[in-house]
C-alpha cells in the first residue's frame, strides 16, 4: 500500500524564522501608508492565524507608529453553527478588551445582514425554497453584502482599504488559480487588486501555507489576545467524522484540518458533516443539537416539494421545463409549518442545551416582526398567524402590536370566507387577496393602479388546480411555438382571460 509523504513544514525552515519574516513584512506594509486595514475573521484556523500574525507584528511596533486602524470584521449570518457562533462572539469580546489593554489600534466588529436579507425572512417570510446550487440566494444577502457594506464605508471615509485575508492556495485548485491570476496584477509586493470592490487591495500573508503549517503555528505560538488555540483545535477535532487531531503525527497521517464550519441550515452541501460529527463524537453533550440537524435535513429533502411548494412562481406565472411545472415558493401552510418547527427547535435548545445556549435565538424577534409584516401586508395573509404560532409553540405572548384595526379583512370575515370556499384553497386565496387589494386602495386618495393589481391577482388564481394550470401552460407554449394545439380534456371549461 502506497503512502503519501507530506512536504517538510515551512520547507525545512524553523517556525520562528518564518514568523519573524512574516511579521517584519506585516510591519513594513502597515507603516508604508495611511490606508486602513480590514481583516476578515471567521473564527476558523486560517483567519485566526492571519490575525495572530498581524497582532504580533503590531506589538513589535513603537506606540507612535501604531496609528492607523485595523478593523477585524466577522459576519454572523444569524444561522451559524451555534457552537462556532458562541466561540466567535466570545473571541471578539476578548479581543476588544485585549486590544485596549495592549494599546493596539485593533477594532473588532460583528456584522449581520439586514433583516430583509436574513435566511428565515426569505425562506419563511417570502417563501424562497431552501438554497440550491442553481438558486444560491443566501450567500450574497447574508455574507457578502454585510462585509462589502462595511468595506465601502471604510473606502468612503479614507479613499482606500487593504483587506487582510486568510486565503491559501492549498485550499483548492480553483482558489490557487484565482490567486495566481491576481498575483500578475499586483501593484506592489504582496498586494493584489480586489476584483469586486474598487479602491481596495488584498493582502494574503499565509497564502503559501499548508493546513499543517497553519496548525503548527497556532499550536506553538500563544494566542496574543488571550484566547486558547487549543480550544479551536478541539472544535475542529469534534467536527471531524473520525475525531482525529488535525496536527501532523507522522508522514502518513491524514489531516482533518479541512473541517469547515458554516450555516447550520445550509442545503448547498449533501450533508452537514461538521454538525453530524459533533453529535456523533459527543452524543451526550451535543444531543441538544439534534433538532437543528433534523430541521436542516428536512429543508434539504426535495421529495415533498410537490406538496410544500406552490405550482406558480413568485409572480403568479406558471413556468414549464420539459413539459413539467417548475415549482415556485413555499405555500402558506408550508411556511407556517417551517416557523412552528423552528420555534420548537429553539425551545428544545433552550431547555436541553448548555448554559450558554439557554437564551439562544435561532430566529430573532426582529425577523419574526418582518415575517409577520410580509405575510399580512405583502402576501395579504390577513389571518395574521405569526402571533398565534409563536404563542402556541413557546407558551409566551407575542410582543407585538395588535393589527386587528389595521387589517383590511377582519378575522370573522376570514372565517366566513373560508366556510364559503371550503376546500378550494386557490379560490379562497384569490378572493382573500382581491378583497385585501380593493380595501387597500380604498383608503388612498388616488386609486391609480387598482385595476392592474386586481388583474394580477386574478391571473394568479383563475386555475382550477395544478393540472389545469399545467394544461393551460402547455397550450400557451404550443401556441407560442406555432405547434399543434395539445388535446384538451373533454370537461367543459370557462374561457380563460387569454382566450377572451
Amino acid at each position: 500500500m502506497s503512502t503519501v509523504t507530506r512536504p517538510v513544514a515551512f520547507q525545512g525552515r524553523g517556525l520562528s524564522e518564518v514568523v519573524n519574516e512574516l511579521t517584519d513584512e506585516v510591519r513594513e506594509l502597515y507603516t508604508a501608508d495611511e490606508v486602513p486595514w480590514v481583516i476578515g475573521y471567521s473564527g476558523g484556523k486560517d483567519s485566526t492565524a492571519v490575525l495572530q500574525l498581524v497582532w504580533l507584528a503590531l506589538q513589535g511596533l513603537p506606540a507612535e507608529q501604531r496609528t492607523k486602524p485595523v478593523h477585524v470584521i466577522s459576519t454572523d449570518t444569524l444561522v451559524e453553527n451555534p457552537i462556532v457562533a458562541a466561540w466567535v462572539s466570545q473571541s471578539l469580546e476578548t479581543m476588544k478588551k485585549a486590544a485596549a489593554e495592549q494599546n493596539l489600534p485593533i477594532e473588532p466588529h460583528r456584522l449581520t445582514p439586514k433583516v430583509e436579507d436574513t435566511f428565515w425572512v426569505n425562506l419563511i417570510g417570502r417563501g424562497y425554497p431552501a438554497p440550491r446550487p442553481k438558486f444560491r440566494w443566501c450567500t450574497e444577502r447574508m455574507k457578502i453584502k454585510p462585509s462589502n457594506r462595511f468595506i465601502r464605508q471604510v473606502v468612503r471615509r479614507h479613499g482606500e482599504a487593504i483587506l487582510v485575508l486568510g486565503i491559501r492556495k492549498a485550499e483548492s485548485q480553483a482558489r490557487a488559480r484565482a490567486m495566481a491570476k491576481h498575483e500578475k496584477r499586483r501593484v506592489r509586493d504582496r498586494l493584489s487588486p480586489n476584483g469586486n470592490l474598487p479602491n481596495s487591495l488584498v493582502y494574503s500573508p499565509i497564502e503559501e501555507w499548508t493546513n499543517d503549517e497553519v496548525w503548527a503555528f497556532l499550536m506553538q505560538q500563544a494566542n496574543p489576545w488571550g484566547y486558547k488555540n487549543k480550544d479551536l483545535l478541539t472544535m475542529y477535532q469534534g467536527a471531524s467524522s473520525d475525531s482525529e487531531c488535525p496536527l501532523v503525527v507522522d508522514d502518513t497521517t491524514p489531516s482533518c484540518g479541512d473541517s469547515r464550519f458554516g450555516c447550520w441550515t445550509c442545503t448547498l452541501v449533501d450533508q452537514d458533516k461538521s454538525m453530524t460529527a459533533m453529535i456523533q463524537n459527543d452524543p451526550e453533550q451535543k444531543k441538544w443539537m439534534r433538532p437543528l440537524l433534523s430541521l436542516r435535513n428536512e429543508l434539504d429533502d426535495v421529495s415533498k416539494e410537490q406538496e410544500t411548494r406552490d405550482f406558480r412562481r413568485m409572480n403568479g406565472r406558471v413556468q414549464l421545463f420539459n413539459d413539467r411545472i417548475i415549482q415556485g415558493p413555499y405555500t402558506q401552510k408550508a411556511r407556517e409549518d417551517w416557523l412552528r418547527k423552528l420555534l420548537r427547535a429553539q425551545a428544545h435548545v433552550r431547555k436541553e442545551g448548555p448554559e450558554e445556549a439557554r437564551s439562544i435565538e435561532l430566529i430573532t424577534m426582529e425577523e419574526l416582526h418582518e415575517i409577520r409584516r410580509i405575510w399580512v401586508f405583502k402576501k395579504h395573509e390577513v389571518e395574521d398567524l405569526v402571533p398565534r404560532i409563536y404563542e402556541e409553540e413557546t407558551g409566551e405572548k407575542f410582543p407585538g402590536q395588535d393589527l386587528e384595526e389595521s387589517l383590511v379583512i377582519r378575522a370573522s370575515e376570514i372565517d366566513l370566507l373560508r366556510n364559503i370556499c371550503g376546500d378550494d384553497e386557490i379560490h379562497f386565496t384569490m378572493v382573500r387577496e382581491l378583497l385585501a387589494v380593493e380595501r387597500e386602495y380604498r383608503t388612498k386618495t388616488r386609486r391609480k393602479g387598482l385595476y392592474e393589481a386586481l388583474e394580477k391577482v386574478i391571473e394568479k388564481g383563475f386555475y382550477e388546480n395544478k393540472e389545469d394550470a399545467l394544461e393551460f401552460a402547455q397550450l400557451k407554449q404550443a401556441m407560442h411555438e406555432g405547434g399543434a394545439r395539445p388535446e384538451l380534456t373533454d370537461q367543459p371549461q370557462a374561457p380563460t382571460l387569454d382566450e377572451e
